[in-house]
């Protein structure tokens, strides 16, 4: 770590009605806050390698969404939607008491702070979506949506119906299943997520995560084109895009035929937004925040300094 990174200072544990929140935060108090969202599946530890290279004057929090990494599974017979998940991100920013503060999301995190920042805009200040969309458009989704909602709510009877506790695994076994559903993470992401993601118990090490949690399509909030237009219309954030040239879509789909899709997204947000939009492409994969952080620490660390109504130089 160079001299200007900032410090981390804790590990959190923010009370809510099922348990707690856990999270890590790092910097001063004082400084402007920022909260980062991680993705589907993973855990605070995502931050890691990139906030040490960003701006020392904010202070970073990092949370584990509900069901991942440290903090509390919901509570039994409770299913895990795209609205639970910002519904925390307003129950953290109540009990840390920030009133205003930028949001940094990877991926799924992308999503629900999009979703936070069209229904909470005078909350947000400015808001980076690494591999993200704000908000999920259907287009080539429609004739599956009431399939994941059939799915969402079976999925969630069998794992209760099979009462069985988490699998516990060698160490090495873990990390490759792991690596086998998660192929841009690499092995050296892959244990330091796994370090907040999984405990060692006496026989070897189990996931922490909730196994009601299936597929991302389950709990998503998919939106028409139209709805997206609607909600983005409402967003007061600064907004910065970064998309990853072998990103999301290899990671997703074997043929990606939805390019289209992504350029309704960032043409939308630049038609409304003008000015408060920046999008910007960098070399690498859907972690590249893990991977190769300097790549996208620069231009994060140039908007989160840049002045209102100020585009940052990229």
């Amino acid at each position: 770590m160079g001299e200007s990174a900032p410090g981390l200072i804790s590990e959190l544990k923010l009370a809510v009605p099922w348990g707690h929140i856990a999270a890590k935060a790092w910097g001063s108090h004082q400084a402007a806050p920022v909260l980062c969202l991680h993705g589907w599946l993973d855990n605070a530890n995502s931050f890691d390698r990139l906030i040490p290279l960003l701006p020392k004057d904010f202070h970073y929090v990092a949370v584990d969404f509900g069901g991942h990494g440290l903090s509390s599974h919901y509570s039994p017979g409770f299913p895990y939607y795209n609205q639970n998940f910002v519904s925390e991100v307003r129950r953290v920013a109540a009990a840390l008491k920030w009133n205003r503060f930028s949001l940094l999301c990877h991926s799924f995190g992308g999503t629900v702070g999009g979703m936070f920042s069209c229904i909470f805009p005078e909350m947000v200040d400015k808001l980076i979506l690494l591999e993200a969309s704000p908000l999920v458009v259907d287009t080539n989704e429609t004739d599956n949506l009431l399939t994941y909602k059939r799915r969402a709510i079976e999925h969630v009877l069998q794992v209760e119906a099979a009462g069985k506790p988490a699998q516990v695994v060698s160490p090495e076994e873990m990390l490759q299943g792991f690596l086998k559903n998660n192929s841009h993470v690499g092995e050296e992401c892959g244990k330091h997520l796994l370090q907040r993601g999984a405990t060692q118990v006496a026989t070897g090490v189990r996931l922490n995560r909730d196994r009601r949690i299936a597929w991302p399509e389950h709990c998503f909030d998919f939106i028409s084109r139209e709805l997206f237009m609607q909600y983005i219309k409402n967003l007061q954030a600064h907004v910065l895009l970064i998309k990853a040239t072998e990103g999301y879509y290899a990671v997703r789909r074997v043929n990606d035929t939805d390019r289209e899709l992504k350029v309704f997204v960032t043409s939308s947000l630049k038609s409304v937004l003008k000015e408060r939009f920046q999008y910007l492409e960098v070399p690498g994969n859907h972690y590249v925040h893990m991977n190769q952080p300097q790549l996208v620490a620069g231009v994060i660390s140039s908007f989160l300094q840049s002045k209102e109504g100020t585009p940052a130089p990229v």
